[in-house]
Protein backbone atom coordinates (compact mmCIF):
# COMPACT_ATOMS: atom_id res chain seq x y z
CA UNK A 1 0.00 0.00 0.00
CA UNK A 2 2.61 2.32 0.90
CA UNK A 3 4.38 1.71 -2.73
CA UNK A 4 0.98 2.58 -4.39
CA UNK A 5 0.66 5.60 -2.45
CA UNK A 6 4.74 6.93 -3.47
CA UNK A 7 3.24 5.93 -7.21
CA UNK A 8 0.43 8.51 -6.69
CA UNK A 9 2.55 10.87 -5.17
CA UNK A 10 5.21 10.73 -7.98
CA UNK A 11 2.10 11.48 -10.36
CA UNK A 12 0.99 14.54 -8.35
CA UNK A 13 4.65 16.14 -7.78
CA UNK A 14 7.23 14.88 -10.17
CA UNK A 15 4.56 14.31 -13.04
CA UNK A 16 2.69 17.15 -13.00
CA UNK A 17 4.00 18.45 -16.61
CA UNK A 18 3.64 15.13 -17.66
CA UNK A 19 -0.82 15.56 -17.17
CA UNK A 20 -1.20 18.20 -19.28
CA UNK A 21 1.51 16.68 -21.67
CA UNK A 22 0.11 13.55 -22.97
CA UNK A 23 -3.51 14.85 -21.93
CA UNK A 24 -2.93 16.73 -25.51
CA UNK A 25 -3.05 13.65 -27.46
CA UNK A 26 -6.74 12.34 -27.03
CA UNK A 27 -7.76 16.02 -27.68
CA UNK A 28 -5.57 15.59 -30.77
CA UNK A 29 -7.34 12.65 -31.83
CA UNK A 30 -10.76 14.22 -31.34
CA UNK A 31 -9.85 17.07 -33.20
CA UNK A 32 -8.57 14.93 -36.14
CA UNK A 33 -11.54 12.59 -35.81
CA UNK A 34 -13.56 15.29 -38.73
CA UNK A 35 -11.30 14.16 -41.29
CA UNK A 36 -12.55 10.20 -41.03
CA UNK A 37 -15.89 11.34 -40.77
CA UNK A 38 -16.18 13.97 -43.49
CA UNK A 39 -14.89 11.45 -45.96
CA UNK A 40 -19.02 10.89 -46.92
CA UNK A 41 -17.95 13.86 -49.49
CA UNK A 42 -20.54 14.56 -52.09
CA UNK A 43 -23.32 14.37 -49.49
CA UNK A 44 -25.59 17.72 -49.66
CA UNK A 45 -25.01 19.98 -46.95
CA UNK A 46 -28.15 19.67 -44.14
CA UNK A 47 -31.45 21.55 -44.46
CA UNK A 48 -33.90 23.39 -42.08
CA UNK A 49 -36.20 19.91 -42.64
CA UNK A 50 -33.03 17.13 -41.80
CA UNK A 51 -29.97 18.96 -39.67
CA UNK A 52 -31.65 18.02 -36.43
CA UNK A 53 -31.02 14.20 -37.54
CA UNK A 54 -27.59 14.61 -38.33
CA UNK A 55 -25.52 13.49 -35.17
CA UNK A 56 -22.27 12.20 -36.66
CA UNK A 57 -22.05 8.74 -34.94
CA UNK A 58 -18.86 7.95 -37.45
CA UNK A 59 -15.96 5.64 -35.75
CA UNK A 60 -13.47 8.71 -36.48
CA UNK A 61 -15.40 10.67 -33.87
CA UNK A 62 -16.91 8.52 -31.54
CA UNK A 63 -14.43 5.96 -30.95
CA UNK A 64 -11.84 8.30 -29.32
CA UNK A 65 -14.52 9.68 -27.31
CA UNK A 66 -15.47 6.52 -25.71
CA UNK A 67 -11.81 5.60 -25.21
CA UNK A 68 -10.90 8.84 -23.82
CA UNK A 69 -14.01 8.17 -21.49
CA UNK A 70 -13.22 4.54 -20.35
CA UNK A 71 -9.50 5.02 -20.12
CA UNK A 72 -10.57 8.16 -17.75
CA UNK A 73 -13.17 6.37 -15.74
CA UNK A 74 -11.06 3.47 -15.18
CA UNK A 75 -7.98 5.61 -13.96
CA UNK A 76 -10.08 7.43 -11.92
CA UNK A 77 -11.08 4.04 -9.86
CA UNK A 78 -7.81 3.41 -9.57
CA UNK A 79 -6.66 6.58 -7.81
CA UNK A 80 -9.41 6.53 -5.40
CA UNK A 81 -9.12 2.51 -4.51
CA UNK A 82 -4.99 3.42 -4.05
CA UNK A 83 -5.83 7.06 -2.01
CA UNK A 84 -9.39 7.80 -0.81
CA UNK A 85 -8.30 10.43 1.83
CA UNK A 86 -6.11 12.36 0.02
CA UNK A 87 -7.13 11.47 -4.18
CA UNK A 88 -4.48 13.01 -6.88
CA UNK A 89 -7.64 13.62 -8.70
CA UNK A 90 -10.32 16.49 -7.01
CA UNK A 91 -13.80 16.07 -7.59
CA UNK A 92 -13.85 19.98 -9.25
CA UNK A 93 -11.24 18.52 -11.87
CA UNK A 94 -13.63 15.23 -12.74
CA UNK A 95 -16.69 17.99 -13.42
CA UNK A 96 -14.16 20.22 -15.59
CA UNK A 97 -13.37 16.53 -17.29
CA UNK A 98 -16.49 15.37 -17.96
CA UNK A 99 -18.16 19.17 -18.79
CA UNK A 100 -15.11 19.15 -21.56
CA UNK A 101 -15.67 15.51 -22.42
CA UNK A 102 -19.17 16.67 -23.02
CA UNK A 103 -18.47 20.13 -25.19
CA UNK A 104 -16.54 17.94 -27.58
CA UNK A 105 -19.67 15.85 -28.31
CA UNK A 106 -21.64 18.53 -28.90
CA UNK A 107 -18.83 20.41 -31.12
CA UNK A 108 -17.62 16.97 -32.86
CA UNK A 109 -21.04 14.69 -32.75
CA UNK A 110 -24.08 16.59 -32.78
CA UNK A 111 -25.85 17.89 -35.51
CA UNK A 112 -23.71 21.20 -35.04
CA UNK A 113 -20.68 19.11 -36.88
CA UNK A 114 -22.73 18.63 -40.02
CA UNK A 115 -24.52 22.04 -39.80
CA UNK A 116 -21.52 24.05 -40.41
CA UNK A 117 -20.71 22.66 -43.76
CA UNK A 118 -24.06 24.80 -44.62
CA UNK A 119 -23.70 27.93 -42.23
CA UNK A 120 -20.25 29.72 -41.54
CA UNK A 121 -21.84 30.38 -38.44
CA UNK A 122 -22.14 27.31 -37.29
CA UNK A 123 -18.63 26.33 -37.88
CA UNK A 124 -17.78 29.50 -35.87
CA UNK A 125 -20.07 27.99 -32.87
CA UNK A 126 -18.62 24.81 -33.58
CA UNK A 127 -14.95 26.37 -33.30
CA UNK A 128 -15.70 28.11 -30.46
CA UNK A 129 -16.51 25.60 -28.45
CA UNK A 130 -13.69 24.25 -28.93
CA UNK A 131 -11.75 26.54 -28.13
CA UNK A 132 -13.37 28.97 -25.08
CA UNK A 133 -14.77 25.79 -23.31
CA UNK A 134 -13.56 22.86 -23.94
CA UNK A 135 -9.85 23.81 -24.26
CA UNK A 136 -9.99 25.48 -20.56
CA UNK A 137 -12.04 22.71 -18.96
CA UNK A 138 -9.52 19.87 -20.34
CA UNK A 139 -6.83 22.32 -19.17
CA UNK A 140 -8.17 22.62 -15.89
CA UNK A 141 -9.22 18.79 -15.24
CA UNK A 142 -5.63 18.11 -15.94
CA UNK A 143 -6.47 14.27 -16.91
CA UNK A 144 -3.20 12.57 -17.03
CA UNK A 145 -3.41 11.26 -14.03
CA UNK A 146 -6.37 9.03 -14.63
CA UNK A 147 -4.82 8.52 -18.35
CA UNK A 148 -1.77 7.45 -16.58
CA UNK A 149 -3.24 4.93 -14.28
CA UNK A 150 -5.22 3.36 -16.89
CA UNK A 151 -2.18 1.75 -18.30
CA UNK A 152 -0.02 -1.11 -16.74
CA UNK A 153 2.67 -0.05 -13.95
CA UNK A 154 5.65 -0.11 -16.89
CA UNK A 155 4.15 2.09 -19.01
CA UNK A 156 3.64 4.49 -16.58
CA UNK A 157 7.00 4.23 -14.83
CA UNK A 158 8.54 4.66 -18.96
CA UNK A 159 6.56 7.39 -19.50
CA UNK A 160 7.54 9.27 -16.25
CA UNK A 161 11.24 8.68 -17.27
CA UNK A 162 10.92 10.06 -20.76
CA UNK A 163 9.25 13.01 -19.82
CA UNK A 164 11.72 13.84 -17.06
CA UNK A 165 14.42 13.95 -19.67
CA UNK A 166 16.05 17.47 -20.17
CA UNK A 167 14.91 17.38 -24.14
CA UNK A 168 11.49 17.01 -23.10
CA UNK A 169 11.65 19.99 -20.48
CA UNK A 170 13.41 22.27 -22.54
CA UNK A 171 11.10 21.66 -25.22
CA UNK A 172 7.95 21.76 -23.29
CA UNK A 173 8.66 25.39 -21.52
CA UNK A 174 9.89 26.60 -25.16
CA UNK A 175 5.88 25.36 -26.32
CA UNK A 176 4.41 26.66 -22.70
CA UNK A 177 6.12 30.17 -22.69
CA UNK A 178 3.76 32.97 -22.69
CA UNK A 179 4.95 34.92 -25.84
CA UNK A 180 5.09 31.23 -28.03
CA UNK A 181 1.40 30.47 -27.01
CA UNK A 182 0.78 34.22 -27.74
CA UNK A 183 2.14 34.04 -31.23
CA UNK A 184 0.56 30.55 -31.89
CA UNK A 185 -2.82 31.19 -30.73
CA UNK A 186 -2.91 34.87 -32.89
CA UNK A 187 -1.17 33.39 -36.13
CA UNK A 188 -3.86 30.12 -35.88
CA UNK A 189 -6.89 32.21 -35.59
CA UNK A 190 -6.30 34.30 -38.04
CA UNK A 191 -4.56 32.37 -40.73
CA UNK A 192 -7.39 29.78 -40.75
CA UNK A 193 -10.10 32.75 -41.95
CA UNK A 194 -8.37 33.98 -44.85
CA UNK A 195 -10.41 32.99 -47.13
CA UNK A 196 -8.31 30.49 -49.31
CA UNK A 197 -7.19 28.14 -45.91
CA UNK A 198 -10.78 28.33 -44.59
CA UNK A 199 -12.54 27.27 -48.28
CA UNK A 200 -9.99 24.64 -48.63
CA UNK A 201 -10.99 22.89 -45.31
CA UNK A 202 -14.48 22.64 -46.65
CA UNK A 203 -13.05 20.47 -50.11
CA UNK A 204 -10.51 18.67 -48.22
CA UNK A 205 -10.88 16.35 -45.60
CA UNK A 206 -6.79 16.12 -43.96
CA UNK A 207 -6.82 20.36 -44.02
CA UNK A 208 -10.42 20.67 -41.97
CA UNK A 209 -8.67 17.96 -39.71
CA UNK A 210 -5.57 19.90 -39.50
CA UNK A 211 -7.56 23.27 -39.01
CA UNK A 212 -9.81 21.54 -36.20
CA UNK A 213 -6.20 20.40 -34.62
CA UNK A 214 -4.29 23.64 -34.73
CA UNK A 215 -7.49 25.28 -32.93
CA UNK A 216 -7.83 23.09 -30.28
CA UNK A 217 -3.90 22.46 -29.37
CA UNK A 218 -3.18 26.09 -29.66
CA UNK A 219 -6.29 26.93 -27.27
CA UNK A 220 -4.50 24.17 -24.85
CA UNK A 221 -1.61 25.83 -25.13
CA UNK A 222 -2.64 28.92 -24.41
CA UNK A 223 -5.22 28.19 -21.21
CA UNK A 224 -2.44 25.77 -20.24
CA UNK A 225 -0.45 28.71 -20.18
CA UNK A 226 -2.63 31.12 -18.84
CA UNK A 227 -3.59 28.73 -15.89
CA UNK A 228 -1.00 26.54 -14.57
CA UNK A 229 2.07 28.50 -16.62
CA UNK A 230 5.09 30.29 -15.05
CA UNK A 231 2.92 32.16 -12.89
CA UNK A 232 6.05 33.04 -10.78
CA UNK A 233 7.25 34.61 -13.73
CA UNK A 234 4.40 36.12 -15.36
CA UNK A 235 2.95 37.80 -12.25
CA UNK A 236 -0.61 38.77 -12.30
CA UNK A 237 -0.08 41.58 -14.70
CA UNK A 238 1.87 40.29 -17.29
CA UNK A 239 -0.79 37.73 -17.01
CA UNK A 240 -3.48 40.38 -17.46
CA UNK A 241 -1.79 41.70 -20.35
CA UNK A 242 -1.61 38.51 -21.89
CA UNK A 243 -5.28 37.66 -21.80
CA UNK A 244 -6.23 41.37 -22.34
CA UNK A 245 -4.26 41.46 -25.65
CA UNK A 246 -5.76 37.88 -26.79
CA UNK A 247 -9.49 38.86 -26.46
CA UNK A 248 -8.20 42.26 -28.26
CA UNK A 249 -7.00 40.40 -31.84
CA UNK A 250 -9.89 37.75 -30.99
CA UNK A 251 -12.38 40.72 -30.67
CA UNK A 252 -10.72 42.75 -33.93
CA UNK A 253 -11.39 39.11 -35.96
CA UNK A 254 -14.81 38.94 -35.08
CA UNK A 255 -15.47 42.48 -35.55
CA UNK A 256 -13.77 42.84 -38.96
CA UNK A 257 -15.48 39.61 -40.19
CA UNK A 258 -19.21 41.49 -38.45
CA UNK A 259 -19.02 44.98 -40.33
CA UNK A 260 -17.34 44.33 -43.56
CA UNK A 261 -19.74 44.73 -46.67
CA UNK A 262 -18.80 41.89 -48.50
CA UNK A 263 -18.80 37.93 -48.14
CA UNK A 264 -15.61 36.17 -47.68
CA UNK A 265 -16.40 33.07 -48.25
CA UNK A 266 -18.26 32.10 -51.33
CA UNK A 267 -18.29 28.70 -51.15
CA UNK A 268 -21.48 29.34 -48.85
CA UNK A 269 -23.29 30.88 -51.79
CA UNK A 270 -26.35 28.50 -52.29
CA UNK A 271 -25.84 26.93 -48.91
CA UNK A 272 -27.42 29.42 -47.21
CA UNK A 273 -30.78 30.21 -48.78
CA UNK A 274 -32.58 27.06 -47.51
CA UNK A 275 -31.54 29.01 -44.44
CA UNK A 276 -33.31 32.25 -44.82
CA UNK A 277 -29.87 33.57 -44.98
CA UNK A 278 -27.20 35.30 -47.11
CA UNK A 279 -23.31 34.30 -47.48
CA UNK A 280 -22.81 37.86 -46.01
CA UNK A 281 -25.35 37.74 -43.35
CA UNK A 282 -24.47 34.24 -42.93
CA UNK A 283 -20.81 35.52 -41.99
CA UNK A 284 -22.10 38.63 -39.79
CA UNK A 285 -23.46 36.16 -37.76
CA UNK A 286 -20.32 34.21 -37.77
CA UNK A 287 -18.43 37.00 -36.84
CA UNK A 288 -21.03 37.85 -33.72
CA UNK A 289 -20.62 34.99 -32.60
CA UNK A 290 -16.68 34.80 -32.33
CA UNK A 291 -16.79 38.59 -31.24
CA UNK A 292 -19.03 38.27 -28.27
CA UNK A 293 -18.88 34.55 -26.94
CA UNK A 294 -15.62 34.37 -26.86
CA UNK A 295 -14.83 37.89 -25.45
CA UNK A 296 -17.08 37.54 -23.01
CA UNK A 297 -14.86 34.15 -21.53
CA UNK A 298 -11.68 36.17 -21.58
CA UNK A 299 -13.04 39.32 -20.12
CA UNK A 300 -14.34 37.03 -17.25
CA UNK A 301 -10.82 35.95 -16.83
CA UNK A 302 -9.14 39.02 -17.37
CA UNK A 303 -11.07 40.51 -14.58
CA UNK A 304 -10.40 37.21 -12.19
CA UNK A 305 -6.68 38.07 -12.84
CA UNK A 306 -6.99 41.49 -12.31
CA UNK A 307 -8.77 41.02 -8.86
CA UNK A 308 -6.13 38.67 -8.35
CA UNK A 309 -3.59 40.92 -9.04
CA UNK A 310 -5.06 43.90 -7.01
CA UNK A 311 -5.40 40.59 -4.16
CA UNK A 312 -2.13 40.17 -4.18
CA UNK A 313 -0.83 43.72 -3.68
CA UNK A 314 -2.78 44.19 -0.66
CA UNK A 315 -1.54 40.98 0.32
CA UNK A 316 2.12 41.63 0.32
CA UNK A 317 1.07 45.39 1.81
CA UNK A 318 0.12 43.80 4.77
CA UNK A 319 2.87 41.02 4.95
CA UNK A 320 5.43 43.75 5.67
CA UNK A 321 8.46 43.56 7.88
CA UNK A 322 6.78 43.60 11.47
CA UNK A 323 9.65 46.23 12.63
CA UNK A 324 8.41 48.92 10.38
CA UNK A 325 4.43 49.01 12.26
CA UNK A 326 6.75 48.82 15.77
CA UNK A 327 8.71 51.50 15.12
CA UNK A 328 6.43 53.66 13.73
CA UNK A 329 4.28 53.55 16.79
CA UNK A 330 7.09 54.30 19.02
CA UNK A 331 7.87 57.52 17.45
CA UNK A 332 10.62 58.97 15.74
CA UNK A 333 14.10 57.31 16.49
CA UNK A 334 16.41 58.58 18.87
CA UNK A 335 19.38 59.97 17.86
CA UNK A 336 22.15 57.60 17.60
CA UNK A 337 25.26 57.86 19.27
CA UNK A 338 28.54 55.97 18.59
CA UNK A 339 28.56 54.58 22.21
CA UNK A 340 24.86 53.33 21.11
CA UNK A 341 25.47 51.41 18.50
CA UNK A 342 28.01 49.12 21.01
CA UNK A 343 25.84 48.98 23.82
CA UNK A 344 25.14 45.65 23.77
Amino acid sequence: MSVDRDIVRADALRWRPLRTKLAFLLPLLMASAPALADAETGEAPVTPANWSHAWSWEMGIVLPLVLSAVLYCLGHLRVLCRNRRNPAIRPWQALCFWLGWLSLVVALVSPLHELGEALFSAHMAQHEILMVVAAPLLALSRPMVSFLFALPLSWRKRIGRWTRSSTVRNTWRFVTGALVVWVLQAVTLWAWHIPALYQATLNNDGIHALQHTMFLVSALLFWYTLIYGRYGRLGYGMAFIYIFTTALYTSVLGAVMTLAQTAWYPIYNGRTAPWGLSPLQDQQLGGLIMWIPSGIVLVIAGLALFAGWISEAERRQSLSPLWQTTSSSLGPPAQATPGALHAD
